[in-house]
């Protein structure tokens, strides 16, 4: 399942929903051992809130949390899953106890390695055995993926043995794609401001994705990672999984509808820049420019993307290339000179505290 290995190794929370005895442990397991990391499976269904809140010991220095041993043995390793199996029948107490392991990745007082990723699987409601919905503070925690078995493969499996999963690998400079999605989403919500937050008004559907400022952050992260491995095809289920259907329908629509052009071919002429007179997609283009420029900072970087802004200024885009200012600003070296158009942003800029 590509879209589960992008989500593991860009540290998503992810949660399976799927069926029980399909499989969902068992991949886990394999993919764990190919990529050579350490697995720890905890079963949220028999568990207290202490194993993941920690148990108050007395010491010298006062109360602390003491983690129980699975967090240690993942503090040590460094690299690893910590696969959470039936979350969903997890008691309240015990999902409340599970926020800050999901989103921060604490266990008690002990803080896991970035390295480690944390996977939760659940059955369908209408197939679990008893149990509770995960609250909506827990599943907007998650991308939510479904698992699915193909039964030509199992059959193949069956009669041939079954081997281990063909591993995708990220990249090592992938996370040099996210300000490009994290662009491509604010513009996004700049433009349809209410689907920000889209809080589910109906309790069934609060345990599944919803659409938040955490959750549109995980699909830019998970955008990126798609992206820095050629799998495209993954990002309409990795951004559904975050935001839900609906919502990921229409920021899919939107982006076709979008096209815009590259940021790097923009920054090499930047003479020839004309402000599109879509808002949106102004926003947007401007929006990737300064993003790229920031990331790939140069003294030529910093002239072209001060030209590119100056010039959709004067083209009629005053407020747009305003909001993109600071964080180019902010971006300036000791030795970079001060662009002559920039006493128009001035303003903005002494607001910011970016100009004396």
């Amino acid at each position: 399942m590509k879209s589960l290995q992008i989500a593991i190794q860009t540290r998503t929370p992810v949660l399976l929903w799927g069926s029980p005895g399909t499989g969902k442990t068992s991949f886990i397991n394999q993919l764990a051992q190919t990529l050579g990391w350490h697995l720890e499976v905890v079963l949220a269904s028999i568990r207290e809130p202490s194993d993941f809140a920690g148990l108050p010991i007395i010491g010298k220095e006062g109360v602390r949390m003491e983690p129980p041993a699975w967090a240690k043995n993942l503090a040590q390793a460094g690299n690893g899953i910590l696969f959470l199996d039936e979350i969903s029948t997890a008691p309240p107490a015990v999902q409340a106890a599970l926020l800050r392991v999901v989103l921060d990745r604490v266990v008690g007082d002990l803080p896991l390695p970035e390295g480690v990723a944390v996977v939760a699987a659940a059955n369908p409601p209408e197939e679990a055995a008893g149990g509770w919905d995960l609250s909506a503070p827990l599943a907007n925690r998650f991308c939510h993926l479904y698992w699915q078995v193909n039964p030509d493969t199992w059959v193949q499996g069956m009669l041939d043995g079954f081997n281990s999963p063909e591993i995708i690998v990220l990249p090592g400079n992938w996370e040099n794609l996210i300000p490009a999605q994290r662009v491509l989403v604010a513009s996004f919500i700049r433009h349809r401001r209410h689907l920000l937050m889209q809080v589910p008004k109906d309790e069934s559907q609060a345990g599944k994705a919803w659409a938040s400022p955490r959750s549109w952050s995980m699909a830019a992260r998970l955008m990126a990672g798609a992206e820095a491995v050629g799998e495209e095809d993954t990002i309409p289920e990795l951004i559904a999984g975050c935001v839900g259907e609906g919502v990921a329908y229409e920021f899919l629509a939107w982006k076709k509808n979008l096209d815009l052009p590259n940021p790097e071919d923009i920054l090499a002429n930047p003479q020839k820049f004309i402000l599109p007179n879509r808002g949106d997609k102004a926003f947007a283009v401007l929006s990737s420019v300064v993003a790229y420029a920031v990331n790939n900072m140069s003294r030529k970087m910093w002239d072209a993307a001060w030209q590119v802004i100056i010039l959709a200024s004067q083209q009629g885009g005053k407020d747009i290339a305003a909001s993109v200012v600071p964080p180019l600003a902010k971006a300036k070296k000791p030795d970079f000179p001060i662009p002559k158009g920039i006493l128009e942003f001035q303003d903005i800029l002494r607001k910011g505290g970016l100009l004396e």
